[in-house]
């Protein structure tokens, strides 16, 4: 990934070095896993442990002569020790130690993964109860609805969030495995007492059944919901952009001192944050598509999903964290005009009642069919010759011969429609 896209925490943990280091302890634990059995001498596994070492230009030096990078590996290892190099890959194949690293490499970035999710949950929360009850419009279609509160629009996405977390602690913990099972799974030249030491020193799950890879599912599953993660986020932050434009203005991004907002036009304060994040998600949804084609792999191995996984694994944790970050910060320092929630939902007429005064005459002993069809016609008017809507039922006699003045006041009242704010707050834990 590119360093503008790019954390340090997560360059660090796909950096070449963090991936051979990764390989090498693979390789060691397996010699240890021999030893353990008998089956190799204790004392050469501890020479292993103490001398075995790499060069990574020495590593790409054989590569370009070999053209296969984990015999290179291999070699450049045993080019750091004595007669205990005839250890090193002792009865593996080039994936039980691939895929087991790369294991233990995905542990590790699902650390900081889970780590950047839950401070998301958290700066979200934080924001829904200050803006409990900042009562907002509440828009389907693009159109006035009735009104709700800005903070449970965020606690719609508290919760969304807290279901990303649950779907990547599931996924997290598919791809944390490891496989020594051989060049077609079968445990021919290696025993299943070795791929169970390797991986219980790792932290890892040892596959119950592998070919010469670990099941591509998996991880097509992992990078599926990291993409779903990541649509979340640009749903939020589509919201966030909307509320943001001029005929609205009720959020805004925070907008530093000296900052710019156009080369053109100095007046210009635009959500950049935002789109940025929308556009890292269509980039991550891509890299979905390119797992779910890594799971049909010839017969027990073919090597078509490994180019893909080199760039889509670190590529799409790489911009997770980055856009987990850099939208947490969005809202964090977002910007809130409550005044201007106010103003936008008289901006209708008060049609956003309409629903309130339906119901009342209902409840006065009128059929839905007949409330709707005596409301409807007012609220036409009130569009067409932008009336205000309760002055229009005020003149009709029919109405006002049904609902009084009190009637009238309960319906256009938007506290009738937050009154259960607390309840619905108490359900997603934000209590």
């Amino acid at each position: 990934m590119i360093d503008r896209y790019t954390r340090k925490e997560m360059k660090q943990l796909w950096s070449e070095k963090t991936k051979f280091d990764a390989l090498l302890e693979v390789e060691i634990l397996a010699a240890e896993a021999w030893a353990e059995l008998g089956e190799i001498p204790t004392e050469d596994t501890k020479k292993l442990r103490e001398r075995a070492s790499y060069n990574i230009d020495r590593i790409k030096e054989i590569e370009a002569e070999t053209k296969h990078d984990i015999v290179a590996f291999t070699r450049a290892v045993s080019e750091t020790l004595g007669d205990e190099k005839k250890w090193v890959h002792y009865g593996l194949t080039s994936t039980d130690v691939v895929d087991t690293a790369y294991g233990y490499q995905l542990k590790q970035v699902n650390q900081v993964l889970k780590k950047d999710l839950t401070h998301l949950i958290n700066v979200i929360g934080k924001k829904a109860k200050e803006h409990k009850y900042t009562v907002q419009m509440g828009r389907t279609h693009g159109v006035h609805a009735e009104p709700t509160t800005f903070g449970l629009k965020l606690a719609t996405w508290y919760a969304e969030m807290k279901r990303n977390l649950e779907r990547f602690e599931r996924v997290a913990a598919g791809v944390e495995a490891g496989k020594i099972s051989g060049a077609v799974g079968t445990f021919a030249n290696t025993p299943p007492e070795v791929e169970a030491y390797v991986c219980k020193h790792l932290g890892l799950r040892a596959q119950d059944i592998s070919t010469q890879v670990l099941p591509r599912d998996l991880h097509a599953d992992y990078v599926t919901t990291i993409a779903l993660i990541a649509t979340s986020i640009e749903r939020f932050a589509v919201e966030i952009r909307g509320l943001q434009k001029t005929e609205q203005r009720e959020v805004e991004e925070y907008f530093a001192k000296g900052q710019k907002g156009s080369s053109a036009m100095p007046h210009k304060r635009n959500p950049i944050s935002s789109e940025n994040v929308t556009g890292i998600a269509r980039v991550i949804r891509g890299y979905a598509n390119t797992a779910y084609d890594n799971i049909p792999l010839w017969h027990e191995r073919d090597i078509s999903h490994s180019s893909a996984e080199r760039i889509i694994l670190p590529d799409a944790t790489t911009l997770l964290n980055y856009q987990l970050n850099r939208f947490a910060n969005v809202v964090e320092q977002l910007t809130v005009f409550p005044e201007n929630m106010k103003d936008n939902m008289e901006t209708t007429f008060g049609l956003i009642y309409s629903q309130r005064v339906m119901l009342q005459l209902i409840d006065k002993g009128l059929s839905r069919e007949e409330a709707y069809d005596l409301v409807q016609p007012k609220t036409a008017q009130a569009w067409d010759e932008k009336k205000d809507f309760r002055s229009l039922l005020e003149t009709d006699n029919k109405i006002t011969s049904i609902l009084t003045p009190n009637d009238l006041n309960d319906a256009f009242d938007y506290n009738y429609h937050i009154k259960h704010v607390d309840i619905i707050f108490d359900r997603v834990g934000l209590s």
